[in-house]
């Protein structure tokens, strides 16, 4: 799949879910994507959060992995 589509897939994925992170304080910034690595910065609330690992592997990469083929991680900057 052509790169710039899999980061508009991303970037439509990642409005999606901003809203629910935004809910608790936080919010997410996509940086770059890479060989198959999204790199987002979680924003906010979400620094120094307990739950900033949990949000990023259990919603924000199980969604991307999900929804866009190719994706194979997700990893905060």
């Amino acid at each position: 799949m052509d790169e710039q589509v899999i980061i508009e897939q991303v970037l439509e994925i990642i409005d999606k879910l901003r809203p629910y992170i935004n809910r608790d304080g936080g919010d997410i910034r996509f940086v770059k994507y890479e060989e198959g690595i999204v790199y987002v910065e979680l924003l906010g609330a979400c620094v120094g959060c307990v739950a900033i690992d949990s949000t990023l592997k259990d919603g924000v990469e199980a969604i991307l992995l999900e929804e866009v083929p190719g994706i194979i991680g997700v990893e905060h900057i």
